[in-house]
């Protein structure tokens, strides 16, 4: 969730006479950062995962599911048994026990979020065992809290929000931070952080957020559908006409407050890269899959106690912290701002940032707003264009929590300022410097996926990620298309089914040109893989790499084109005429790849035993199913369990006994129940057995 520190956090009022000086001490601790980084090489790849869970507290009696709101009793009994986890772990074989995970408050009072205890390494034993790890992360986590609460790992809970009691112990919605209708202030982690950074984005916005999700307009559903749910007449706080005043719209499920974005999970993967050249160039590669991963784990179709007609959670977070005020939002002339804003502070990048000669000017085609005075303050000091464009648009933000305590800091050993901004620039892939004074080297973080309900999914996709990384070095490919282009598939990733009813732009050569072989950062090692990548890929096994980078550059628009998702995963064909015996035929051949080939293609490159490759071979079997439509996605599944439903009325209403047996179907999957039953079109003929508990 960012940057938690200790300390008095400050009322937006004063937040503002500090942003100046944020914004400068920031970008000075980057630079003293950059400096001191900016020629390492040789970092070895680690990387790790986030997984985030909702505790749930189940009601057998009255067939109900609520939110847990024990968080901090939970935490504390996590850390107060690190002992016990030590022995248990050993006992399961798991080595010497210092891979302990480690639990992390969220910004929900009833999600944890838990990482490997140390990062993985690039080694395929690493691979093989995150499944475990995930699945012991989980039943540690349970063993610390009540006999009838479980930790679920849903995206969006389908009645936070709803009328009637949502959570364990109940609050009413209402509290001066969000000044919600729907949720109370309870629900938020107490950390100052939390219900201040509710309380600043809500001030300096000038009114509550505001999301509107398109209601499923089932048979029975009204239309117009006018949510009568929403407590217009309610004259509490002066934000509560906001809704009066239309930002409440016909056909549509409104939602109010951080805490429906922010309460969301989600699954995230970091990388550290050998150097800063190979960081920003898988921060680029990666940009272009994450609306394709954001279809793929779909997980989060009910909002507020109503089905929805979309399927991703990506929007609503986007809306429930955007801080832009009605003259950022282009509402208004600007007066008392700096910019326009396009976006929220949560939302898909702006700007690649690579100097590899693959990324051509016209992929950055959208136009860019930065602070002119910190670009040049990044430029004279030696930082070249595109980075100092990336973080020129980053702080073109505000600090929404400064600590009294932390005003004044040494620029030279903390880096506090920076991650205030930083860390606040919610996008769907971050670039992260190395933390001064540690042996961390560059990073990057894909951001985009939604969880998934099982351990076995998760590491499948994991999994997955990491190896697509492994390949898009190895072989040198090149994702590259606009960002318009990315924000459009953004948006079209949310639809209903986007995964086997959308198109999306992607690149249809990944292989060339090749401009690295004269890139002034190219290593031998780099040289071996070109050379690799032509062999695999090359219709001439002697082609060389210059003969590639020589080929004629095509048109932008020529490089792109619209693919399905299975065509994206597991490979378009096309046909052609062929002559055989003396007759035409038509035959079929691969026009692109596929995902899945390029990382089996990588690990045939690899001496891999067959237990191993089997393995792996199961996650990436998973994901063809999801991309090909032969298994659900986590959207599909669940919309299709409520409408199942005995209870359901098809008014798009999720009812209480309905999201109770939908969690308590959820809980049973996790613990390995049910797979080809209730959840055979999710999981169906998928084993994954080994990990799961009992």
């Amino acid at each position: 969730m960012g940057l938690l520190s200790l300390g008095t956090p400050l009322p937006w009022k004063e937040v503002q006479k500090y942003a100046d000086h944020v914004r400068e001490h920031g970008i000075e601790q980057f630079l003293h950062i950059w400096k001191n980084t900016k020629d390492e090489r040789g970092n070895s790849l680690l990387w790790g995962d986030e997984v985030e869970y909702m505790v749930v507290s189940f009601d057998d009696e009255s067939k109900s599911a609520f939110l847990s709101l024990r968080q901090a009793e939970i935490l504390t009994a996590l850390e107060e048994n690190e002992k016990k986890q030590r022995k248990v772990e050993n006992d399961l074989g798991m080595g010497s026990g210092q891979r302990i995970p480690t639990f992390h408050p969220e910004y929900g009072r009833y999600m944890l979020e838990a990482t490997p205890g140390q990062p993985y390494t690039a080694s395929l034993e690493d691979l093989v065992n995150v499944e475990r790890d995930m699945n012991r992360r989980r039943e540690i986590a349970k063993e610390h809290m009540l006999p009838h609460e479980f930790p679920v790992t849903l995206t969006s809970y389908p009645r936070l929000g709803a009328p009637g009691q949502f959570t364990d112990p109940y609050y009413p919605p209402t509290g001066n931070a969000s000044r919600s209708f729907f949720l109370p202030d309870e629900l938020i982690n107490p950390h100052a952080r939390f219900p201040t950074l509710t309380a600043n984005i809500r001030e300096r916005r000038g009114s509550k957020v505001a999301m509107n999700v398109p209601i499923f307009k089932d048979k029975n559903t009204p239309s117009p559908f006018i949510d009568p749910t929403i407590p217009y007449d309610r004259d509490i706080y002066p934000e509560d006409a906001n809704a009066r005043e239309g930002t409440a719209k016909p056909d549509h499920i409104y939602m109010d407050s951080m805490g429906f974005g922010m309460g969301c999970c989600c699954l995230q993967i970091t990388f550290q890269a050998t150097d800063i050249d190979e960081a920003r160039r898988l921060y680029d590669q990666l940009a272009p899959l994450g609306p394709i991963f954001l279809a793929l784990t779909a997980a989060s179709p009910a909002w507020r106690g109503y089905l929805s007609d979309q399927d991703c959670r990506w929007n609503v977070i986007a809306g429930s912290v955007d801080d832009r005020t009605e003259e950022e939002r282009g509402q208004k002339p600007l007066k008392n701002q700096r910019f326009v804003i396009p976006k929220s502070r949560y939302d898909s990048i702006d700007y690649y940032i690579s100097q590899s000669m693959d990324c051509r000017p016209e992929y950055n085609d959208i136009d860019l707003v930065i602070d002119d005075k910190i670009k040049k303050r990044l430029t004279d000091a030696g930082v070249d264009e595109k980075l100092a464009n990336h973080y020129a648009h980053l702080f073109i933000r505000d600090p929404i929590v400064v600590f009294s305590e932390l005003v004044d800091q040494d620029d030279t050993t903390s880096s506090d300022h920076f991650e205030n901004i930083q860390s606040t620039n919610w996008q769907t892939m971050r670039f992260k410097p190395p933390p001064p004074g540690t042996n961390i080297g560059w990073r990057v973080e894909f951001r985009s996926m939604e969880i998934q309900i099982t351990d076995f999914e998760n590491a499948a996709f994991a999994i997955f990620i990491v190896l697509l990384t492994r390949a898009i070095l190895s072989f040198k490919l090149n994702f590259y298309i606009p960002i318009s282009k990315v924000d459009r598939n953004m948006q079209v990733a949310h639809r209903l089914d986007a995964v086997i009813n959308e198109k999306f732009y992607f690149r249809k050569d990944i292989f060339a040109p090749l401009h690295h072989s004269h890139d002034a950062h190219s290593t031998g090692s780099e040289t071996a893989s070109e050379d690799a990548s032509v062999s695999l890929y090359s219709s001439d096994a002697n082609a060389s790499t210059d003969s590639i980078v020589n080929t004629r550059v095509k048109p932008v628009d020529e490089e792109y084109d619209l693919f399905t998702i299975d065509e994206i995963i597991n490979g378009r064909k096309s046909k052609r005429m062929s002559n055989g015996s003396g007759s035409d035929v038509e035959d079929e051949m691969d026009e692109f790849p596929g995902l899945v080939k390029l990382v089996q293609d990588y690990l045939d490159s690899m001496s891999v035993d067959v237990e191993t490759r089997c393995t792996l071979n199961e996650y990436m079997d998973l994901i063809s199913k999801r991309a090909s439509g032969k298994l659900y996605t986590t959207a599909r599944w669940i919309r299709e369990f409520i409408r199942g439903h005995p209870k359901y009325q098809f008014d798009s209403v999720v009812g209480s006994e309905v999201n109770y047996d939908l969690v308590k179907t959820v809980e049973q999957l996790t613990l390995g129940n049910e797979w080809n039953e209730a959840g055979e079109k999710l999981l169906g003929g998928m084993s994954g057995t080994r990990y799961r508990s009992s």
